[in-house]
């Protein structure tokens, strides 16, 4: 059974080749497995793409893709699914947090009969604003998305062809991978392995592109509207009631002086609302504006080990 392991990089330059070279030893441990590498370059600082040509003139089942620009880490890997063709796909990372050690829980978890299966970290070894805002995701996803009440997601996963097809049907240029994954198939399952700390640098998520990465939620959601809708009533409903009680409080007590603080206050309170309601309508709006103008998923500058037929 081939597997294809694909894995989006970035400024990784040393971390691949170690990477690929610890899941190749781990597939010799596994003999009923083949394996090829679809490594995918997101216009990186520093020399991963000719890292990604040294281990593709080592292994000719190391296939290289580099990417006209930066697009993301779910753009590289619905690029990499493009070209996977093995009966099983893993996405993992290229830091070696993702550890290949793992692989063969995964492996053999979806040998059971699912089409996807997730890696939960029993202990996750990251910065506290990357677990803060894994925490966040983890509530959100299930809001949004739809995840599984008993699913914990995570970026080391493998699904079956079947679901990789189907996924790369989805051609808008702000993918997020799991939640394509959620309308493929609810046949889901996770299984517990170990996250490592990472062997080299630090993270290249800040915190601008956090934000950016959850705004791809409402890619897939309209629960945001529909809270602003439901926050638009509840404000209407407070203000005729605001209203009803400034009257009759007026007829009782004529001479009583409406406060211009309290009105100010009410008119910010409103008013930051509305822009907030606003705000939303505009994001999905220039996603709208976006998919019309067909911006694209990713740009392929140039590959080695693909024929770019396939």
């Amino acid at each position: 059974m081939l597997v294809s392991v694909v894995i989006p990089c970035y400024n990784s330059q040393e971390s691949i080749k170690q990477t690929v070279e610890l899941t190749i030893a781990e597939f010799k441990k596994m003999p009923q497995y083949t394996c090829e590498f679809i490594l995918v370059n997101d216009y990186s600082k520093d020399n991963t793409y000719d890292s990604i040509c040294e281990l593709a003139a080592r292994y000719p089942f190391v296939r290289g893709i580099n990417l006209g620009k930066n697009f993301g880490q779910h753009n590289a890997l619905m690029a990499a699914l493009n070209y996977a063709g093995g009966d099983l796909i893993v996405g993992m990372d290229d830091d070696l947090q993702t550890h290949p050690s793992q692989m063969y829980k995964l492996l053999d978890k979806i040998q059971e009969g699912y089409d996807l299966v997730y890696g939960n970290y029993a202990r996750r070894k990251n910065s506290f604003l990357k677990n803060l805002s894994s925490q966040f995701n983890k509530v959100t996803s299930r809001i949004l998305l739809g995840r599984p009440k008993d699913i914990v997601s995570s970026n080391y996963w493998v699904i079956t062809r079947r679901v990789r097809n189907e996924v790369i049907k989805y051609t808008n240029y702000n993918p997020y991978i799991d939640a394509i994954f959620y309308r493929v198939t609810s046949n889901i399952a996770d299984v517990t392995i170990e996250h490592h700390k990472r062997e080299q640098g630090t993270s290249n998520y800040t915190f601008r592109k956090l934000v950016k990465l959850w705004l791809a939620y409402w890619n897939f959601s309209v629960i945001p509207l529909r809270i602003s809708s439901v926050l638009g009533i509840l404000f209407s409903v407070a203000g005729f009631i605001m209203a009803i009680a400034t009257f009759i409080r007026q007829l009782i007590a004529p001479s009583s002086a409406i406060g211009w603080a309290s009105i100010m206050c009410a008119m910010m309170l409103f008013f930051g609302f509305v822009l907030l309601v606003l705000g939303i309508m505009g994001e999905y709006l220039g996603k709208i504006m976006l998919c019309i103008n067909n911006t694209p998923q990713y740009i392929i500058r140039e590959t080695v080990n693909i024929d770019r037929k396939e």
